[in-house]
Parts: C-alpha cells; sequence; structure tokens
C-alpha cells in the first residue's frame, strides 16, 4: 500500500514538473516571438527610407516632430442663436528635421491660411466632435496645398488642434 502512494505521489510530481516545462518553453517561444516581431532590423532605416502616403501624397518616414504655432487662434464664430468666441491652440505634425524647418520659415503664411479656414466656420458647427473634425480636416488640406505651391512638397503631415475652447 505505501508503494501504491508512493507512485501516485511521484506520478503527480512528474506531471507538475512537466507542466512548468512546458509553460517556460511556451513564455519563452512567446518572448523570442515578440522579440523577433516587434524588434525587426534597421537595415530599413540605414538603407532606403519607406514613404508613407497621406493623400496620394508620398511623406518622409522620418521622426514625427511637432512645431508650435506661436501664439493661439481666437476669432468670432457666427451661429444661428449667437456668436461665439472660439480659441484653439494648433500644432502642425512633420515629418524629419528638414520638414520641421520648412514650416518654421513659412509659420506666417501657415497662420493667415489657418485664420482664413477659421473664418469660415460655423459655431453651431464647432460645438460638434463631427465639426471640430471637419475643420481640423479642411485645415490641414488648406495648409498642405499652400504648403505644395510654397515648397513643391506638402511638408506638414497634419494640423493637431492641443486646445479647443469655445464660449
Amino acid at each position: 500500500m505505501a508503494d501504491e502512494e508512493l507512485e501516485i505521489e511521484d506520478g503527480g510530481k512528474k506531471k507538475g514538473k512537466m507542466l512548468i516545462i512546458i509553460i517556460a518553453v511556451v513564455v519563452l517561444l512567446a518572448g523570442a516571438g515578440a522579440f523577433f516581431f516587434l524588434g525587426g532590423s534597421d537595415e530599413s532605416a540605414e538603407g532606403e527610407e519607406n514613404e508613407v502616403m497621406v493623400d496620394d501624397v508620398p511623406v518622409d518616414n522620418g521622426l514625427a516632430m511637432y512645431v508650435a504655432m506661436p501664439r493661439p487662434f481666437q476669432f468670432n464664430a457666427p451661429g444661428v442663436a449667437r456668436e461665439r468666441l472660439v480659441q484653439i491652440d494648433v500644432q502642425l505634425m512633420v515629418r524629419g528635421v528638414e520638414n520641421e524647418e520648412r514650416a518654421k520659415r513659412h509659420i506666417p503664411m501657415i497662420e493667415g491660411t489657418i485664420l482664413q479656414v477659421f473664418s469660415a466656420a460655423n459655431a453651431d458647427d464647432l460645438v460638434t466632435d463631427v465639426g471640430k473634425v471637419e475643420l481640423r480636416e479642411k485645415t490641414t488640406a488648406q495648409v498642405r496645398q499652400v504648403m505644395t505651391e510654397l515648397e513643391k512638397s506638402p511638408v506638414i503631415e497634419q494640423v493637431l488642434f492641443t486646445g479647443f475652447v469655445i464660449q
């Protein structure tokens, strides 16, 4: 009887050890897979740069950088019920140091373009999320168009609203 209990305990220990070994192997394989999948290699960074397409226009796949506009935009937006005062903080997302310098060089033109788009905004639209998104998309399209005329490249990947106040 004691021999049978010993065999049962040995069988349980073997199953427990086997389970621990299987779990350890699965964890190691998952870690290795994640390392190779997410780590990748730096060959693409050293060789040719991959291009990202935004609105069917190639954009430099460099480091994303943000150019803050020097001051927030303040304007009156007409509405059906009443006119509202709007203040929007804007940053420009660009790719690479070269595009950052280009954007900084043309800040006055970019400010003027953004003010033109904002001045056409309606307060009733700006109080909705959809209206804010539409305004941001229109602003991005206009700024990219102006920068393409000036620099033969869109330069700006996206216009971001980092602050939005409407009264």
